[in-house]
């Protein structure tokens, strides 16, 4: 079981670097097509948030497998092994699949216990079947590690009064803005995580809020959510213009490159005007050299840690009722993958009884002559059917479910010998 994760998240690796290594939804058909064409690697799947780039993997041979990856991702950041290195972290079989359970669960995220992380697990999964990235082992783990989320948040209280990036950005501006109810604000964006930026802003008793998105429908379709609120919608060209009217600006939108700089913000917001800018995209939706003006203060996802860290000491304690739940579908999963050894076996002798059962149904029926046979054709087929299947269900479930693995290779290459099986030519 070659199962591998290559990647970096906020915990390695801070947002400059995770902007140079985020692969959009566009992209991901085409890094999962260039990642298969390595020699080791065998199966794909890449989760690329805001947070982190996971990609994970089935290889072939483990160093060559990882080296691989690596490479991959030091050409796409235009970065040298050496830099690269000092921000990635490597997982290898067990704590491969642990960690994505973790991830799934939200135990790994920058809010802990947060939900949108299993969403994109989803949208991983849906991605890796659709761009032919997944094959046996990681579709199983997948749809295993979504489940695993699922239980963590209906077994556990882990998500209860959990956070989003969007809540802990709304929760940073409160507390440089003190009363975010006679804030002028200004949202870019008019996705996910624009439509949770509203919802808090709204909870804050936040009034004046204008969205700004190239997409007209996407904006209506966020301000029909919230229909009590009355949300000013503005197209892109009028950006510049509202951000000079605001005093809190967001930005969350899909761009790859930087749509708020300094050049920009000196050009349109006047320099006694003060100004609050949170970005919570990667890559990044506002230029580094913003924070060079003195009237703005500019904020990204590596600013939330500290509001997060003082919301994250009671969800830590009830995330150990969660490591419990995780450690029983890693143990599950390792199972199902060391149960795989005895498909070919099984695939032989049932092969093998199969052909038997059906030469001697033929001389029996032959025996008992061409009416009889006819009439009672199905019975008697039915009957060597049912005797066969009773003969093999017992030491079959038993094989399956053997745990030790040198325990269960000596009953296999028992049945191979006691049964003259041929294994190599049944799975050629």
């Amino acid at each position: 079981m070659n199962i591998v994760v290559v990647g970096l998240s906020h915990k390695t690796a801070s947002v400059d670097v995770r902007e140079k290594l985020s692969i959009p939804e566009a992209q991901i058909e085409e890094a999962i097509s260039h990642l298969r064409g390595y020699p080791h690697v065998e199966e794909v799947a890449i989760i690329s948030t805001c947070n982190r780039l996971e990609i994970y993997s089935v290889v072939k041979e483990t160093e060559q497998g990882v080296f691989e990856i690596i490479q991959f991702l030091a050409e796409k950041a235009n970065l040298s092994l050496y830099e690269l290195r000092k921000s990635l972290f490597t997982l290898l079989h067990d704590d491969a699949l642990r960690h994505l359970m973790r991830v799934s669960a939200g135990l790994e995220s920058l809010v802990l216990g947060e939900g949108q992380i299993l969403a994109q697990v989803k949208t991983t999964h849906k991605q890796g079947q659709k761009y032919k990235g997944l094959g046996r082992l990681l579709d199983r783990l997948f749809k295993q590690a979504i489940s695993t989320g699922k239980r963590v948040r209906s077994e556990t209280s882990i998500g209860t009064g959990a956070v989003s990036i969007s809540s802990a950005a709304v929760e940073l501006a409160q507390i440089k803005a003190d009363d975010l109810s006679a804030c002028r604000v200004a949202i870019v964006g008019a996705g996910k995580m624009a439509c949770l930026l509203v919802k808090h802003l709204l909870s804050k008793k936040a009034t004046q809020i204008s969205i700004i998105n190239r997409s007209h429908r996407r904006s209506q379709e966020l301000s029909n959510k919230f229909a009590h609120a009355d949300l000013k919608l503005h197209p892109i060209s009028d950006m510049m213009s509202v951000i000079a009217e605001s005093d809190l600006v967001f930005t969350s939108t899909g761009a790859t490159e930087p749509i708020l700089t300094q050049a920009k913000l000196t050009e349109s917001v006047p320099a006694d005007h003060p100004l609050m800018v949170i970005d919570i995209s990667v890559p990044r939706n506002v230029s580094a050299d913003v924070s060079n003006l003195e009237q703005v203060q500019s904020f990204n996802v590596d600013d939330l840690k500290a509001v997060v860290a003082a919301n994250q000491e009671n969800r830590r304690q009830i995330a150990q009722e969660a490591e419990g739940i995780i450690e029983e579908e890693v143990n599950n999963y390792i199972l199902w993958v060391r149960s795989l050894e005895t498909v070919p076996t099984i695939s032989c002798l049932r092969s093998k009884v199969e052909d038997i059962r059906a030469q001697e149904l033929e001389k029996a029926l032959s025996r008992l002559g061409s009416e009889f046979a006819e009439k009672h054709q199905e019975v008697i087929e039915s009957l060597s059917r049912g005797i066969v299947n009773k003969i093999l269900h017992e030491p079959m479930v038993q094989l399956r479910a053997q745990q030790d693995i040198e325990a269960r290779r000596r009953c296999l290459k028992s049945l191979q010998m006691l049964f003259d099986l041929d294994i190599e030519e049944q799975t050629a």
